[in-house]
Order: C-alpha cells, then sequence, then structure tokens
C-alpha cells in the first residue's frame, strides 16, 4: 500500500483531544523528527509517564496476585476470546475510578507483602523452636550470666556426651578444674549442657571447653526456655491469624478484577499517549506532528484533524524510508502474520502474500490429507470464530488454519483418507467384510502407499510450478525496474531451461516428441546461460564464467526434490491413523472392546491431529521460505505501526 509523509502543526490547546482521536483512529505512525527543528522545543513529561508506567506495574502484579488466591474462572478456550468492547463513554468512568482501583492495587500489593513477611517470620520462629526443643528441661534463661563467685557455660559440643563422659573430657583436658555438670540433650553428634565452675576458674573451664569445640546457644534468650517457647507459639498463632485475614482481603478483592483489568489498559493508554507527546516539537502556542500515513486514508485524516482541532495538515511522497502496510483480500489476509515473520516487504519488493496464502493452504492440505481432520478444523475453527470473536490478530490465525482445513479436507478426499480408513474398519468390525476404502468412495483415489512413486511424481510438478512463481515473481521486479538484461539472461533463461527439464520428463512419460522439444529447449536455454552469464567479466573470465553458472542446476535439483516431503508427510498422516484404527478394533466388539475402541480412536487420532498438523505447518513454512522466496523475495522493510489503542483487556466499539 503507497504510503505518504504527513505533517501536522495544531494549537497546543487542542493537543490532548487531537492526540486522543489519532490515537483512537489507528491512522497514523507518529514518528520522532531526526533533529529538532529551530524554533521549537520538546515537552518533557517524563515525570507523568513514569507515573502512568508505576500504575501499569501495580495493577499487573496485583492481577497477579489475585490469581494466585481467588483464580479467575476461565473456559477451556477462553483464550481465544477477544478484548472486550466497550462504549466510549464508559472511558470517563473507568478514568473516574481509577485512583480508588489504584489504591485498591496497592492494597493488594500490601497484603501480599504482610503474607510474605509472615511466611519468613514464621520460617525464623519454627528455626528457634527446633532449637529451644534440645533445652526444655533447662529451668534458667539461656543467656544467664555469672554470678559473684560462680561462672556459668551453657552450650554445646559436636559430639554425643553423657555427664560421666564429658567429666572424664574435662578432667583430661585440666585435672584440677572443678565444676558442675547437667547434660540437657545428647544426640546427632551435639551434647547441649550447663556448667557451673569456680569464678576463679572461669579462664581455665573456657580453655577445657573451647578445646572440646564448645559454642554458645545461637539465639539466647533472658526467658527460660519453656516460656520462650509459649511465647513464640503464640506468636505464630498471631501470624497464622495475620496471613488468613490478609489471604481473606485479597480474595475478597477478586470481584473487582475487571475494574484493575480495565484501569491497567486506562494507564497503559495514557503512557503511549504522552511517550508521543515526549518526541513532538512545541512552540509556545503550537505542536507539530510528523508521521507517515496510507496514502488512502488521507482524506479520513484530513476530515478527522479539521474536526476536533484547529490545525494544518500537507503530504509529501514517502519514499523509501517509509514503512509498509500490506492490503490484501480476506483469502490472503490470513497469510500475512506468516509473510512478517519472515521479514515485511521492502519498497523494492511486491507482496507475495496472495502467493503465499494460496501454496500454503495448498501444501499444506497436501501434507496433512485427510478428509475428516480438514472437516474438524473447518467446523472447530468456524464455532470458535462464532462464540468468541477473537480479536483481528488471533481471528487470522485462525481463518489460516480454517482454510488449510479446507484444503486438507479436499486432499483428504483425494487420498481416501477419512480419519485414515475409520469408516471402513468401523463397517468390517461389526460385518466381518472386507471392504476398502477404495470401494466405498465413488470416485477415483490416490492411495500414497501404492501410488508412492505416482504422488512423488505428482509432488515434484508442484514443486516446479513453485518454484517457477517465485522466479516468475524475481522475473517481474527486474523488468519493472527496467533491468531487463538480469530478467531475460539470469531469471527468464532459467526458468525455461527447468520448463524444458519439466517437458523432457513428461516425454519419457507420454511421447518421444516431448522429449525431443524438451531437450531442445534445455539445451538452448544451457547454451544462452553460457554466453550470458560471464558478462560482467572480461576476456576469458567471460566463458568461464558463463560455464560455471551451469553448476546453479545441482541447486534447483535439491530444492525440487525438497518438495517429496509433500508425499512424506501425507502418506505418515495416513498411515498413522490407519494404527490407530487398527489398535482400535483389535478387541472387537465387546463391551470392553467397544470401550477399547472409544479410548484409542479418540486418543489416537488427537495425537496425530497434534503431530502431523505441527510438522505439515512448519514444512509448509519450509517450503516457502527457502524454496520460493529464495528465488526473489529480500525483505527488510519495516511494518507500519500506527498510533493507536494498545489495550490488553478492552478495545472501543467501532460504530461509535
Amino acid at each position: 500500500m503507497k504510503m505518504k509523509k504527513v505533517r501536522i502543526v495544531a494549537l497546543r490547546e487542542d493537543r490532548k483531544r487531537l492526540l486522543e482521536h489519532l490515537q483512537d483512529s489507528a491512522l497514523i505512525q507518529i514518528r520522532k523528527p531526526d533533529k529538532e527543528t529551530k524554533g521549537f522545543s520538546r515537552v518533557n513529561v517524563s515525570s507523568q509517564m513514569q507515573v502512568f508506567e508505576r500504575n501499569v506495574t501495580l495493577t499487573e502484579q496485583a492481577l497477579k496476585i489475585l490469581d494466585n488466591y481467588a483464580r479467575e474462572k476461565k473456559g477451556l478456550l477462553s483464550s481465544f476470546a477477544g478484548r472486550k468492547e466497550i462504549d466510549p463513554d464508559e472511558i470517563g468512568v473507568i478514568a473516574s475510578k481509577a485512583g480508588e482501583i489504584i489504591e485498591l492495587s496497592k492494597k493488594i500489593v500490601d497484603r501480599n507483602k504482610t503474607i510474605a513477611d509472615n511466611s519468613a517470620e514464621k520460617v525464623r520462629i519454627r528455626t528457634a523452636l527446633d532449637q529451644l526443643s534440645l533445652w526444655q528441661n533447662l529451668d534458667i534463661p539461656l543467656n544467664t550470666s555469672d554470678t559473684r563467685s560462680t561462672a556459668v557455660f551453657i552450650g554445646t559440643l559436636p559430639a554425643v556426651y553423657d555427664e560421666k563422659s564429658l567429666s572424664e573430657a574435662l578432667a583430661a583436658e585440666n585435672p584440677k578444674l572443678e565444676f558442675e555438670l547437667e547434660i540437657q540433650h545428647s544426640e546427632n553428634n551435639m551434647t547441649c549442657f550447663v556448667l557451673f565452675a569456680p569464678k576463679s576458674q572461669k579462664t581455665a573451664a573456657e580453655d577445657c571447653l573451647r578445646a572440646l569445640g564448645f559454642a554458645r546457644p545461637m539465639s539466647p534468650t533472658h526467658l527460660i526456655p519453656t516460656e520462650k517457647v509459649k511465647r513464640l507459639n503464640k506468636r505464630l498463632e498471631e501470624l497464622d491469624d495475620s496471613t488468613y485475614k490478609a489471604e481473606n482481603d485479597i480474595a475478597a478483592c477478586a470481584e473487582r478484577r475487571e475494574e484493575i483489568k480495565f484501569t491497567q489498559d486506562y494507564f497503559r493508554v495514557r503512557a503511549d499517549k504522552y511517550n508521543v507527546i515526549n518526541e513532538l516539537e512545541h512552540t509556545r502556542h503550537v505542536f507539530v506532528i510528523t508521521g507517515y500515513i496510507p496514502a488512502e486514508d488521507c482524506d479520513k485524516l484530513t476530515k478527522l484533524c479539521n474536526r476536533v482541532a484547529t490545525c494544518y495538515v500537507e503530504y509529501e511522497d514517502a519514499g523509501d524510508d517509509a514503512p509498509v502496510k500490506l492490503k490484501n483480500n480476506r483469502f490472503a489476509r490470513p497469510a500475512q502474520g506468516i509473510l512478517t515473520m519472515y521479514a515485511a516487504p521492502s519498497h523494492a519488493d511486491i507482496d507475495p502474500t496472495p502467493l503465499l496464502a494460496f501454496f500454503f493452504y495448498f501444501f499444506f492440505g497436501m501434507m496433512f490429507s485427510d478428509a475428516g481432520y480438514g472437516l474438524l478444523m473447518v467446523v472447530a475453527i468456524g464455532i470458535v470464530l462464532k462464540v468468541f470473536k477473537p480479536d483481528e490478530k488471533m481471528r487470522n490465525n485462525l481463518k489460516l488454519f480454517q482454510y488449510c482445513g479446507v484444503s486438507t479436507f479436499f486432499w483428504g478426499l483425494i487420498f481416501g483418507s477419512i480419519f485414515g480408513d475409520a469408516p471402513v474398519a468401523l463397517y468390517n468390525l461389526f460385518t466381518g467384510s472386507k471392504l476398502t476404502m477404495a470401494q466405498l468412495l465413488p470416485w477415483p483415489t490416490l492411495d500414497p502407499q501404492k501410488d508412492a512413486l505416482l504422488l512423488m511424481i505428482i509432488s515434484i510438478a508442484f514443486g516446479l510450478v513453485h518454484i517457477l512463481v517465485g522466479m516468475g515473481c524475481k522475473f517481474y521486479v527486474c523488468f519493472k525496474e527496467k533491468r531487463y538484461a538480469e530478467a531475460f539472461f539470469d531469471t527468464g533463461l532459467w526458468m525455461l531451461m527447468l520448463i524444458g527439464f519439466g517437458v523432457l520428463a513428461a516425454g519419457m512419460a507420454f511421447g518421444q516428441t516431448l522429449v525431443y522439444i524438451g531437450a531442445g529447449i534445455a539445451i538452448a536455454c544451457a547454451v544462452g546461460l553460457v554466453l550470458t552469464q560471464g558478462r560482467g567479466k572480461k576476456g576469458f573470465g567471460k566463458v568461464i564464467g558463463g560455464l560455471a553458472s551451469l553448476y546453479d542446476i545441482t541447486s534447483y535439483v535439491s530444492d525440487l526434490l525438497s518438495y517429496s516431503r509433500l508425499l512424506a508427510l501425507g502418506l505418515t498422516t495416513g498411515v498413522m491413523a490407519q494404527v490407530f484404527n487398527m489398535l482400535a478394533t483389535m478387541f472387537g466388539t465387546s463391551v470392553v472392546g467397544i470401550i477399547f475402541l472409544v479410548v484409542i480412536m479418540l486418543v489416537g487420532h488427537a495425537i496425530n491431529i497434534g503431530l502431523n498438523a505441527l510438522g505439515s505447518y512448519v514444512h509448509t513454512m519450509r517450503l516457502q521460505y527457502v524454496e520460493m522466496f529464495s528465488k526473489f523475495y529480500e525483505g527488510g522493510g519495516k511494518e507500519f505501526e500506527p498510533f493507536s489503542l494498545q489495550s490488553k483487556y478492552i478495545k472501543i466499539q467501532e460504530d461509535k
């Protein structure tokens, strides 16, 4: 679609209203000026942007917390649902409640912090209780200090002792040491004890205990252990009550989840608008907007600007630096996502979406190739589109697979595959017949297992057409840009040579005359390539360059062989389906057999659909990207990204 550069000069007092209408209309991609114009300056609104972005982050955190404590009930297919449509007047209601919702979000975050803090404190308390359990028989505080005449040691040793063995160990260290001790706990290579010694022998006692690995308690307390345990248990109860209340407070906010979502979008949209304001040029009385717009939307933009503001609008040709906006019909539009995943087209490219769409649907159907699976795709996606009304991007993705389902259905009829051979498998199970799909269907079919060679030839023939279409696009681009030599010699001769080989191959089946015609075309083109491909070189290099160019035929042969995957994937889908059907019917028609039949049919075909739909999607993309796009498509363009409402949960009703 042709693009225009646009420049809007408007009164500063109309800035808010004009930007809001531009954001609603999504007509223009606003760009930051390359350099500041003399007499103009930028308005710094970073502080406001930071407030809006903080509010977006805050509401995101609040929603995540709500999901942890009061998970939103969603259906299995709810991910397909689009954003909720709201009346434009409701934006004012959302704005009026924004402050209240932000306070609510802060409350949710604060309550969650309380829960986290309580949890951390409970861990510390339980650790302390575990330590105090070793001292439950002690009747003095753990931090008991020395008296006037007695030194007190309360602590642990890294070994198992009883009173006798510990006394002997201390005596061995210092036979003159006088002491009294009491073992509080002893197990797991640790002994908890209390030792009393004369104050005059405190240093000697410390030396003896240090030699044995003495350590004082980690958290000494002025309370006796039993009293400390009671207080800690009471604190645990208080923390549990606090956590329970905080969780209930959070859960009670779940009924306002939708308001939080809408408020998040409100601040997200405002942040986007202020980000644009940050990049606009201003004077004291006016401001300037520059950007890009599709040429066909210029009249709409002019009318909008004149309606909502006092402004001046001018347009000029965009040039090659402009972004690209794709415009395709309903058939091709779903494939635009496949194209942009590779690269947006540059201004030198043609838009290959219509060709891509046709071949994508065609090849996907040939690989998946089951009428039952195709019909299931078409019907299921149709129901999802009707019920959930997804947004445009999701809708296009679903429509892509729906069109692929149509192709799959027709290829399945050609291959005689309806959930594999499910119709005859079930019929034979209950009647004892030996019916085949070829006998059941009233039209001639191709069996990928029996007609593999024929389907291989057909696949390569389709590949030849696919490659020639890509080369035809290259020929068109070169011809349009008046690169006639490149068009005729570098592309045209190769196209004719491949056509010649195709005619030659057809002659092997249909008559010697076609062999001569094909061989003649191929030889003539080979001579033409030898004479023209070295034209950019001098002297003998012209001949060498021409001869060397013929080596490219190996690349084209390799490309053609890549299309054998059309047969391989189609064969895989059919064979796997038949295997599951065979397994399902192995247990006969008893009650148990019927149960096995239903379970294996459902599970088996679900697995087959998942695996082979994914395989068909990936390999079809590869054929487009590698085999066709490599012949003509350069890409490197930038997608048109209009200034619009980048909301996550709501959208404005279009008819408003």
